[in-house]
Order: structure tokens, then C-alpha cells, then sequence
């Protein structure tokens, strides 16, 4: 700290972050006054203290040197610029530097620290909101020593009249500008990172991004030009970054022995790779918003990073914000909130017209038929009759919650606070909407008064009832669903008559799936047990650990879901028992196992398989697709499963975590709360194991229907209707019923067909976001575009612990596994985007498991605390920032994925080198 007194600072017209804010307004220039700003209002900013304009105009006045400088700038033309700057630029280097101005120089030396400094120019208009001087004015960074910085002053001096300020000024009517311009020293910080950060769009006109760029080193090179940047976009609200884009960035500029920078090649690595972390950008967003706030205007940054904290070099206004090119106005009409958060689960990526509207088509029988469960009729159930189906949308070929309808159908049940909370939980929501929002939502218009409350109180007096009876409904359900299931399943629909199996198929639906619709009070019966559970939790065990309440809950015992799990394993010990079916499992391709099996005569290992499709075949990987054939179909992808399976494994032991809850209740919960707890979760773990056998049932309804509509696009293709037999997948459902109904010519669906491949095919390329919103008809008004549809995925960062929600406690360290499908495991710590119920069977195969979306409640979640696997779900980027090979520490109590140690060399490629195309930014 300098001992210089304010008295001392202003007689010799050096300026300081202690200076009076007049004194700096008059004499620091644009980019001193910004800085003095930034520093006054606690932004970081390295030190600095600012030569004023006063010091060149007395340096100036006492030498004659302005008398000169009037004369020059008054004969000087704009076409002699380059004359009369190289004059001045002669004059003011040719005159001599009297006592008071060193004085002043070494003043603004010592007051930055001395040592390595940055001398930079700032001009009197410089950064204003009219004119940014940007470029105009020279600056010279690692300048050490008071010899280098007298000189360099001088130099920047100069600046003031050099051609292109000049030119600059004469294009802007401005006067010559006589008054020189203020001179900047700043210590130097080390950089590892540097760049500008633009609190809007300049390219676009758009005020809700942040756009950042970032080269290795010093920014020189950026600002220079010679280095080609990253740039990453940010949504200006959240931080979520928009698109990314890798820069070559070849070269990187450090300080060097003498003034100016040193030039040295990047590693290919790290040429590669986004040379900003997450906590970089989440740093620079957070400086941007505060900046943008602080001034009331967008800001052109430029910032460094050294040592993990973040610099502020300097900031200007944005003063090229153009209009935004398009259509400006936001588009008017309805709010929708689309999310894929628990829906991705069930429908991965893109899907067939097919699948989509037979499944919005089930969702919307099936809840109307809850609505009337509950007691819903007349006006009120032709309101909910209006949302229904349109539970699900369909963009650019994925499937998303249409979510305002989803707190709707929540609401048909009573305590919806309670319950609304729990829905976003379940579902994995990553953001709640207000509660303002919430409350405006209702399945129909509630009717005022006595009569109103009268109704409400029939609906709860009925939940209530199915909500306590819930378990024998479910055990009904279950009877009569079996029983109409063996039906429609021991049938050969291509040996049927079309119209017969279309016939059979809509019996199906009537008999198997719109008779669902009471069996949602299940779920209305998870939201309310497990909402409860929580919230005595929060109130009686306040420091029980945030795994707690999904452990208390697990379902314990038999889970029907995780049969598929336990009858591999047990198929596995079979053949790890028997060397030579083992060795013939290895080295035979999966679609010739099966043969390769009886022929070499393992016909017990072959009746193990047989029976394993006839009870599981249903349960495969995507597996509600109507386009990805099941393991009925194609059998093969069992042996892959299989395969993996043989090693022995060091995962966790099923019912561990149960064990540890219970010891967790035993220590810190007894009496009359511990009574009431158990009778809440007991409610809680009996809805959630019937939720897993329902599951069941869906699968195999939805296995059966996958069946009768293959069957119909065979009979469709024979009668030649379509091309391929596999082109009904590009029909809606509604053009497969007017194919049999004589409601559509035959004619029309090989163009719709052949048109909705094709533009399914487009869609699959396209970067989708995990959650956006629109107004109006959707795809247009720009409403996808803005939403980031297309812009590409983010890049990864270089984060070395990622968080997320725990599931199932435990502590393991391996190596990732990325994959989008659950094979190849081998005991390493399985990573994946989403995950489906057929991913069941291979779960014994990982040692942990790390899910970027879902929630605590998803199916293999479930599945894999019952198994003991420790859980995290809904890790943010994890398939973006880890790579298959690098070594792993999961904590699946603390929620924590940890990169110990980066892939080796020579690492199978992982799944994110390949774009993919469901996720977020």
C-alpha cells in the first residue's frame, strides 16, 4: 500500500480508486472512469491508477508543446491525417519529460504495485455511450520497470493523434481532441484464460444472451485477431449455455522478458477442448449480470482469469446493438411449457408418428377415464376432455410433457400444493413454475361458492376412498388384466386377416388400456405417500442425509420390475458354470448365438433362454417404440446382455441402503413419530412395488400392441398400401384406423410415408433442448428458434465434480462407461443420458450408475436401490463432460460424481464424440 497522500495524488494529478469521483470524472477519461466504477462498486478488478488529462496538459503547457499540437491539428487536413499524426507523433517523443510529469508517472507506478504493468490509453469520450474509441488508442501490456512505463505513457500519448483516431473523429464531427487522453497503469495478472464477455448479442441485436470469448493466455491475441477463439453463448437469465463453438485457438500469448507478449503453440488437447470450465462460465455470467444491472446497459467486458478467480480488465457499453434481425415482437397467444424430464425415460430421442400418437392417444383414455373415476361428469368432463389429448407433444419427431396439463390432472386429486411439488420431483422438472402460475391452473373451471365446495368435497370423499383401498384395486387390476392379456397374447396376428387383427386391436385398447384410468389414483397415491414422507422428514429429521427419504420409500422385498434383473444374473452363474457354453458366448456374434448353443447340444442353457423371452421378452431396451423390435423379435439382444452379465461384479448388495435407513430411523426417530412415520412409508414403499407391477402390465400391453400393429403394416404392405411393411411406423395411429375404417385412400400413405421418413431423418440431426417454452402454434413465430432448437450441444468444460441428486447411498471408483445402451458395461460405472425400464437386465453389470435426466423416482432407479447400486440422477452434462475410460469416484449419498483421473490414451471413443441429438444446452 502506498503511503502518497490524496494531496500529494491530485497536486500531481494522479488518480486512484480513492479518488473523488469528480476529480475522476474530469480527468480519468472513458475507460478510467469505467474502471473507477467497477472497482467502487466491488467488482474484481487488479490495481490500477490513472496519469489524468491534467498531467499532459500541463506537461504540455510548460514545454510549448500545445502551441505546436494547435498548429499542427489547425493546417491538418483529413487527407494528410497520416502526415500530421507522424509529426506529432515525432514531436511529442522529441520533448523532453520535465521533473512534475516523472514525478507523476513514477506516482502512478508505485500506486499499482510497480512490477509487471499494463500502460494503456484513455480517452475523454472514449467508452461512452455514443462513442467507444474502441481500437482508436494505443496499449501496451507487460511494461516493467519506470523507464519502460515512461516511455510507453508517452507512446500512448501519442495515440491521441494517430491517424485512425484522427479519421475517427472527422468521421464523427468531432474536434481534433488538443487534450491528448489520460494514461492507465494496471498491474498485469497472470492470465490462464482471457477474453471479452458481451452482456448482449451485438451480431444479432439480442439483449436476453451473453456471448463469450476465450483464448488460452492473454487476451492480446484475441483482440489482436491472430488467435481463433471459443465462443459460447449464454441464455442471459440462467447461464445455460446456448452453443458452443471451439476456436483453433493454434497460438497462445503470454508475458515475455521485455514489453509485449511471447507467442507459443497450444497443445492439440487443449486446442480441442473448450478452454472454459462451467465455474468459468458461471463466474462470467453472474459478473455479466451484475454489470449489465450496475450501468442499466448491456457491457463489452474484458476479463481475465488466473489462479481460478476472475479479473474485470474493463467494460464499455455495447453501443452496435443493431435490431434483432426477424420477427421482433414476441409471439401472443397461449403459454405452454414443454418438458421431457421423466417422459424421456419412456421415449427416447426421436420416434416414430407411430409410437407418439399411439401413446398420446393411450394417455388421453386414460386419464379421461381417471377424470371419471373420480367422480368428474357433465361440463366439467368436457373440459378435461379438451386437455387430455394433448398431455404429449410431438417436435421435430421427440416427445414432450405438455406441462401445464400435467399440474392439471394433478389437481383432479386433493392437497395439490403438496402433491404439485412431488409431481416435479418425480418427473425430474429441473425448474418449478411460480406458484401464482400453479394456482391458475385447474383441470375446469372451478365453480364458486357453497356449490363449489360441495363438489370438491365429493372429489376428496372419493380419492380418499381409492386412495385407502388402492392396494386391493391394484391386486384386481392385476387378476383381470392377466387374465384378458393371455388372450391377446397367444395369438399369430399374420396369420389373421387384417381387418381381423385390427378388429382384436381395438379390443385391446378398450379391454387392456382405457380401462387404466382408475389405476392413476396409484399414482395420485405416490405423489400424496411419498409428498407426506418428505415432509415429515424435513420436520422430524431435518439432518438426515438427501438420499434418505427415496431409501425409506423403496418398496423393499420382491420388486416385479427387477425380475428381469435377477433371472440374467441367474442365467449367467448357468453359463459361468459350464466353460464351454461360456467360451462359445464369447466368441459367437450375438445373432448366431442361439443356434450356436443347441447345436453344440446346451439345451439347458437353450430352455433357461427360451423361458427367459417368454417371461421377459416384452422388456428390452425402448421398449414402449413401436419401431425397435422387442427380444421376441429378435432374440439377439439378450446374449449381448448375456455376455456382459458373466464377469463377476463388485457392485453393491440388494437391500443394503433399506438396512441403513431403517438404522438411521432407529437412531433418531422413536415413539408416537416413529409409529405415525412407519404408517406413511409403509403406505409409500406398497404404492411404489404395485406402481412397478402396473409397470409391468404396461409393457406388456404396449408388447401386444407392438405386435398387431407390426402384423397390420405387413397386411398394409401385401395389399400394397404401403411400400415396406415397416413404412406403418409412419402413419399416425388415426391413418391406420381410416385405413380399416374406409376413412383415408390407400393411395395416400405411401406419400406420407415416404414424406414423414424423410423429414424424421432431418429431425434426428437436429440439437433439441431438454425444456422450452412457446406461445401460439408452436414451430412458428420463431418460437423453436429461439428455444435453441438446432443450435447444437454444449461443449464439454473440463468440470471435474459434477452434482446431481443421490439415490441409493454408496461409495465406488471406476472407470465410465458412456453409452446411450446398456451393454458393454464390464463392471465399470455405467453413464448414460436416460435410461428406460430395459435397461433392468443389465444393471447388475455396473458397479454404479450415473443418469444425466430422470429423477429419484424413474423405474431403474427404483430398481437400482433395491439391487443396492449406488444412484445419481439427474447430473447435469454428465454425458457431455466424462468420458468413457476416464476413472471415476460416485458417491451415490452425497450425489457427487468425481473425475479422478482423465481416460488413458489410446480409450475406446466414447459416446459424446458423436452428437447427440436429445439433449439440452
Amino acid at each position: 500500500m502506498s503511503l502518497t497522500t490524496e494531496s500529494e495524488q491530485h497536486t500531481l494529478g494522479v488518480l486512484s480508486p480513492t479518488s473523488e469521483e469528480s476529480l475522476i470524472t474530469r480527468y480519468a477519461g472513458g475507460k478510467g472512469r469505467n474502471l473507477h466504477t467497477l472497482t467502487a462498486a466491488g467488482f474484481p478488478v487488479p490495481d490500477w491508477s490513472v496519469i489524468g488529462l491534467d498531467v499532459f496538459a500541463g506537461f504540455s503547457r510548460r514545454s510549448g508543446l500545445d502551441e505546436r499540437l494547435s498548429r499542427l491539428l489547425a493546417d491538418g487536413r483529413p487527407a494528410d491525417a497520416g502526415r500530421t499524426a507522424a509529426e506529432i507523433a515525432a514531436l511529442i517523443e522529441a520533448t523532453p519529460l520535465d521533473e512534475h510529469t516523472v514525478s507523476a508517472i513514477a506516482l502512478a507506478y508505485r500506486q499499482a504495485g510497480g512490477g509487471l504493468v499494463a500502460v494503456r490509453s484513455s480517452g475523454p469520450e472514449e467508452d461512452g455511450a455514443e462513442h467507444s474509441f474502441a481500437g482508436q488508442f494505443d496499449s501496451f501490456l507487460n511494461v516493467r520497470g519506470l523507464d519502460q512505463v515512461i516511455d510507453h505513457v508517452s507512446r500512448c500519448w501519442a495515440s491521441a493523434f494517430s491517424e485512425r483516431s484522427l479519421h475517427y473523429r472527422a468521421q464523427r464531427g468531432l474536434p481534433p481532441g488538443a487534450a491528448g487522453v489520460a494514461v492507465i497503469v494496471q498491474r498485469m495478472v497472470p492470465a490462464e484464460r482471457s477474453g471479452v464477455l458481451f452482456t448482449a448479442d451485438p451480431t444479432a441485436g439480442r439483449t436476453d444472451r451473453h456471448v463469450v470469448s476465450a483464448v488460452h493466455g492473454l487476451g492480446e491475441g484475441l483482440v489482436s485477431g491472430a488467435v481463433d477463439a471459443d465462443t459460447v453463448v449464454l441464455d442471459a437469465a440462467t447461464g445455460e449455455p446456448l452453443s458452443t463453438v471451439i476456436g483453433d485457438k493454434q497460438e497462445r500469448y503470454d508475458a515475455g522478458a521485455g514489453p509485449g507478449c511471447t507467442v507459443s503453440p497450444v497443445t492439440g488437447d487443449d486446442r480441442e477442448a473448450l478452454s472454459l470450465s462451467a465455474a468459468d462460465l458461471a463466474l462470467l455470467h453472474a459478473a455479466g449480470v451484475r454489470a449489465t444491472a450496475h450501468y442499466g446497459a448491456p457491457q463489452d467486458i474484458e476479463w481475465a482469469i488466473a489462479d481460478g478467480d476472475l479479473w474485470l480488465l474493463q467494460s464499455r457499453p455495447v453501443t452496435t446493438l443493431g435490431p434483432r434481425p426477424g420477427p421482433v415482437p414476441e409471439p401472443e397467444g397461449e403459454l405452454r411449457i414443454w418438458d421431457n424430464s421423466n417422459i424421456v425415460e419412456s421415449f427416447s430421442g426421436v420416434v416414430s408418428p407411430l409410437t407418439y400418437s399411439f401413446a398420446a392417444d393411450t394417455y388421453a383414455k386414460v386419464y379421461e377415464s381417471y377424470a371419471r373415476a373420480l367422480g368428474v361428469r357433465g361440463d366439467r368432463l368436457r373440459e378435461v376432455q379438451e386437455w387430455t389429448p394433448h398431455l404429449l407433444g410431438y417436435v421435430h419427431g421427440r416427445v414432450y410433457y405438455n406441462l401445464y396439463h400435467w399440474y392439471r390432472m394433478v389437481r383432479l386429486a386433493p392437497l395439490y400444493p403438496l402433491n404439485r411439488r412431488v409431481l416435479e420431483k418425480s418427473l425430474g422438472v429441473a425448474e418449478s413454475v411460480s406458484d401464482e402460475t400453479a394456482d391458475a391452473l385447474h383441470p375446469f373451471t372451478p365453480r364458486p361458492g357453497l356449490r363449489g365446495r360441495i363438489s370438491r368435497l365429493a372429489r376428496t370423499a372419493v380419492f380418499t376412498r381409492r386412495f385407502l383401498a388402492i392396494g386391493r384395486s391394484v391386486e384386481t387390476f392385476h387378476r383381470d388384466f392377466y387374465r384378458a392379456y393371455e388372450v391377446f397374447n397367444n395369438v399369430d396376428y399374420d396369420a389373421l386377416p387384417g381387418d381381423e387383427t385390427y378388429r382384436r386391436f381395438r379390443r385391446l385398447q378398450r379391454e387392456l388400456i382405457e380401462k387404466w384410468g382408475p389405476m392413476q389414483a396409484l399414482d395420485a397415491t405416490i405423489l400424496l405417500s411419498v409428498g407426506l414422507l418428505a415432509l415429515l422428514t424435513r420436520r422430524w429429521l431435518p439432518d438426515a442425509p438427501e438420499w434418505f427419504t427415496w431409501a425409506a420409500a423403496a418398496p423393499g422385498g420382491d420388486v416385479e420390475s427387477a425380475e428381469p434383473a435377477w433371472a440374467l444374473a441367474a442365467l449367467a452363474a448357468r453359463v459361468r458354470a459350464d466353460d464351454e457354453a461360456r467360451h462359445l458366448l464369447e466368441h459367437t456374434p450375438d445373432a448366431d448365438a442361439y443356434e450356436a448353443l443347441a447345436e453344440a447340444g446346451h439345451t439347458g442353457i437353450v430352455a433357461a433362454v427360451d423361458a427367459y423371452v417368454a417371461a421377459y421378452g416384452y422388456r428390452s431396451p425402448d421398449e414402449l417404440k413401436l419401431e425397435v423390435p422387442d427380444l421376441y423379435e429378435n432374440p439377439a439382444g439378450l446374449f449381448a446382455l448375456l455376455r456382459d452379465a458373466l464377469p463377476e461384479t463388485a457392485g453393491g448388495g440388494a437391500g443394503e441402503h433399506r438396512g441403513e435407513a431403517d438404522a438411521y430411523l432407529d437412531e433418531h426417530l422413536r415413539g408416537p413419530r416413529r409409529w405415525v412415520y412407519e404408517r406413511v412409508r409403509h403406505k409409500a414403499r406398497a404404492a411404489l412395488a404395485d406402481r412397478e407391477r402396473l409397470r409391468f402390465c404396461r409393457t406388456r400391453a404396449f408388447g401386444a400392441a407392438k405386435r398387431m400393429l407390426r402384423a397390420l403394416g405387413r397386411d398394409l404392405a401385401r395389399t400394397g398400401a404401403l411400400t415396406s411393411w415397416d413404412d406403418v411406423f409412419m402413419l399416425r395411429l388415426e391413418e391406420v384406423r381410416g385405413a380399416y375404417e374406409g376413412m383415408i385412400a390407400h393411395t395416400e400413405l405411401k406419400d406420407l410415408a415416404a414424406l414423414r421418413r424423410a423429414r424424421l431423418a432431418a429431425d434426428a440431426a437436429l440439437h433439441a433442448p431438454a425444456r422450452f417454452t412457446t406461445r401460439g402454434a408452436p414451430y412458428w413465430s420463431g418460437n423453436l428458434e429461439r428455444a435453441g432448437w438446432g443450435s447444437g450441444p454444449a461443449a464439454r468444460s473440463g468440470a471435474r465434480e459434477l452434482r446431481g441428486t443421490p439415490c441409493c447411498p454408496g461409495v465406488v471408483e471406476g472407470r465410465a462407461v458412456v453409452t446411450d445402451a446398456p451393454r458393454d458395461i464390464g463392471g465399470g460405472i455405467l453413464l448414460t443420458y436416460r435410461t428406460d425400464p430395459g435397461w433392468v437386465a443389465a444393471l447388475p453389470s455396473a458397479a454404479a450408475l450415473v443418469i444425466e435426466r430422470g429423477s429419484p423416482l424413474t423405474h431403474v432407479a427404483v430398481v437400482a436401490r433395491e439391487l443396492g447400486i449406488p444412484t445419481v440422477v439427474q447430473v447435469r452434462n454428465a454425458t457431455t463432460e466424462i468420458r468413457t475410460g476416464a476413472l471415476l469416484r460416485v458417491d451415490g449419498g452425497a450425489g457427487t460424481v468425481t473425475v479422478l483421473a482423465d481416460p488413458p490414451d489410446g480409450a475406446a471413443a466414447d459416446t459424446q464424440d458423436t452428437p447427440r441429438t436429445e439433449t439440452h444446452p
